[in-house]
Order: structure tokens, then sequence, then C-alpha cells
């Protein structure tokens, strides 16, 4: 805890002062390289959360890409940011939490509204928008976070409607492609059942009492796991692709579990 809270003070905060003012005019302005800045951020957060990542298979590059993806706590997306660019599809509430919901922004994070089902239309676009443009968009297909020893069925709905706004905005050639958050080791150790509610964000828990769980654990090992892309076209059945993604997902999620090795297809 005395490392961290150094590290926080001497390095952190310092590397935020630069990096948050020249990233709001770097998206302000629009320039190509707005994913830079924040994937250094990530892996910043990396060190200071005592997060060890490993990476296994690679994300899809050069083609409009949406990432399907399990949920286990907020600190996936520190893991997931420090080795892949990408915009994330977050609950409305993100964007209003304090510095949180400003740093989201940042990042060009993309909000559903889950209490309006006219509000997937929006999102929808937003998505699709923005992967026509070539760039790779991640979303937590399950629609909520859990405790990271299974995986939850995945909502095909908003994978459907991103589709279809994907087709509307000219990004004919899309890839769909499962991703897999395992926290594998804690301390060196294997995470037992009962310290997997020590990362995970679950509804008994508050936000403050995760946080403090999470900065005051030890080193959190986490594989971020690629699988195949598979073609997102307009012919494909939304319904099975994603079924697809998810029995994937499971499959890569069970096995690192267990220590098991893991062969994926780049």
């Amino acid at each position: 805890m005395v490392f961290r809270s150094l590290f926080f003070i001497f390095i952190y905060i310092p590397f935020m002062l630069v990096v948050i003012p020249s990233q709001a005019v770097i998206v302000a302005l629009r320039l190509p390289f707005w994913q830079v800045l924040p994937r250094a951020f990530h892996r910043v957060g990396c060190i200071f959360l005592g997060l060890k990542v490993t990476v296994i298979g690679q994300p899809a590059t050069g083609r409009p890409t949406l990432l399907v993806s399990n949920h286990i706590s907020w600190t996936d997306i520190i893991a997931i940011g420090s080795v892949a660019n990408v915009t994330f599809v977050a609950k409305r509430e993100v964007g209003q939490w304090p510095f949180v919901g400003f740093m989201a922004n940042l990042q060009k994070t993309i909000y559903v509204d889950r209490t309006k089902r006219s509000d997937a239309g929006r999102t929808s676009r937003e998505m699709g928008s923005h992967m026509a443009a070539g760039n790779a968009v991640l979303l937590f297909a399950e629609g909520q976070s859990d405790i990271g020893t299974h995986v939850l069925p995945f909502r095909s709905a908003l994978i459907g409607a991103a589709q279809h706004a994907m087709e509307e905005a000219g990004a004919g050639d899309v890839l769909i492609q499962p991703l897999t958050v395992a926290y594998t080791k804690l301390q060196g150790l294997p995470v037992s059942r009962n310290e997997r509610s020590l990362i995970a964000w679950i509804k008994s828990k508050s936000v403050k009492q995760n946080i403090r769980e999470i900065l005051t654990g030890g080193t959190k090992e986490v594989t971020v796991a690629f699988g195949a892309p598979m073609p997102l076209t307009q012919g494909t059945n939304r319904k099975a692709v994603s079924k697809t993604a998810e029995n994937e997902v499971r499959h890569m999620l069970v096995a690192l579990n267990r220590g098991l090795p893991l062969p994926v297809k780049a």
C-alpha cells in the first residue's frame, strides 16, 4: 500500500497532469492518433493497481471490429485498454460519475441507457459510425459484471442493432471477435472462489468497497485472450454469431481459470 501511495503521488498524478489536457486537445481537434495516450494511461494504471497482464492471441486490425467480452470488474477496462486500441460501450451512468465520466469521454466511450429500449438505436448508430471509420468497439456482451467463474448469456439485441447500423454507415466488411478476461492469480497463487469476490464488482458491493479491495489487494495476474475473428455481414444471423462468441468466451474462461493451455487462432 505504501508503494501505491508513493506511486500515485509522485508518478501517477504528474502523469495525469500531462496526459489529460493533451488528450483533451487531441480529441477536440479530432486528431487520428487519439488512442495513443489512453493506451499509455491504462498501462500506467496497471502498475498502480497491481495488474500483471498476459495477452493470448491478438486483436484484429485493419478492419472494423466489434469485440464482445465477458465482464468481471472495472479493472477489466484498464487491463484491456493497456493492450488494445478500443472504444468501450458503457452504461449511461458511467458518463455521469465525477472524474470517471470525464476520463471515459476522453477515450470516446459510447454510452447506452439500458432503461430505454429506444436508446439502443442511438447507441448502435454511434457504434456503427465508429467502426465504419476503421476503429474497434468493445461491448461487454453479458450486460453486467459477474464473479469471474462463468459467462452469462450474451445479449444479441445490441449486436444485431450494431450490425444494422454498420451496414447503414457503409462498413460492409466487419469482424466480430470474442475476448475473454480472466483473473488467474492473486499474489502469485491461483485465485480461489472466495478471493474472486475481492476482484469482481458484484451487486452486493458498493463502489467504495470494491475500489478499497482492489487498492489494498496484492498483485493480480489477469489474462486477456483474443479469440478467432468471425465475419459479421448483412446475412449473418445475429443470434447464432452471438451464441458462437459466447461459447468461445466461456471455453476460454474455463480453460484459463483451470490453468489449461489455450490454443487461440490469431
